[in-house]
This record gives structure tokens, sequence and C-alpha cells, in this order.
């Protein structure tokens, strides 16, 4: 079996050891590497996006119109919550999507005061055709580096420090 290189996170803690031994950097290790991985896959994420013309935020939206079902529609606090975005963050890019032809907005035909955001077939298109790209991605780089039962292990163990926060 091949050791596990050594990467900057071994190299931060070492350094506390050395001028503050009396400190348990475990934590410090484990939160630095979810930040360091999430940051280097949401960075590669973003670029596979961008190859369909979305950003991340954007394909967020869409996404989550696609995962509500036909038809594909909610309304914007139902997206603003999902996507955890504020009701002015959401309807700047709720525009830059519409005004793409990605997704329609319409009256609330239950609340004429609210508004319906749709999911349009050019939405849907790109919006399958990304989430497949993505995880094709994520999938070469997880399963270059962990077998099935370790990218289970690893599943399991940050669904279990996630719900404790």
């Amino acid at each position: 079996m091949t050791a596990t290189p050594r990467d900057p996170v071994d190299a931060i803690t070492a350094q506390w050891a050395e001028v503050r031994p009396d400190l348990d950097t475990v934590p410090m290790a484990v939160y630095g590497r979810i930040y360091r991985v999430a940051k280097a896959m949401g960075d590669r994420i973003e670029k596979e996006y961008r190859r369909f013309g979305i950003s991340r935020g954007e394909f967020d939206v869409l996404a989550t119109l696609r995962r509500s079902g036909e038809p594909y529609t909610l309304s914007p606090r139902q997206l603003s919550a999902t996507t955890m975005l504020t009701t002015g963050g959401m309807t700047g890019r709720l525009d830059k999507l519409e005004k793409a032809g990605l997704l329609s907005r319409s009256p609330d035909p239950n609340d004429r005061r609210g508004l319906r955001v749709t999911l349009s077939d050019k939405g849907r298109e790109i919006v399958d055709a990304s989430v497949t790209a993505g995880l094709e991605m994520q999938h070469e780089v997880l399963d270059g580096v962990l077998d099935e039962a370790e990218a289970e292990q690893l599943n399991g163990l940050l669904r279990k420090l996630l719900a404790a926060h």
C-alpha cells in the first residue's frame, strides 16, 4: 500500500506542533481539508458549467426547478429557500436566466401578488447536460482516489459531521 502523500494542511499543523505542542490540531486538519477539497472541486465544477453558458449559482436555480419535477415550476420564495439566496439575489439570477431563455416567470394563478418560475425546454436541456458533465468529472476525481467502499465511508462520515451542524 502506498503511503498517502503529505499536503499543505500537514505543513500547517506541523508548524503549530512546533510552536504550540499543547494544541490538538486534528479538527483544524479535518476542516482545513474539507475547505480545500470543496474549494478545488467548486472551481472545477464552475469551469464545467461555464461550458454550458451558466455559472454554478445559475445551475443551482435551474437544478432546483428540474428536481422539483413536472411542470418544473416553483415560486421565487421556494427557489430562494432551497438555494439559500435572498429574494433580491434570486431576482438578479432569474432576470439573467429569463433573458437567456432558460426559464420564464408568470403570474401565480393562486396568488395575484405572486409569481411562478418555470424551467423552459432549453433550460431543461442545459441543466440535464451540465449535471451529467459535472457528475462525470466528480466521478473521475473520486474514482481516481477512493475505491467504492472508501467513497461510501467518507460519504457517511461527512453526513454525520454535517448533521451535527
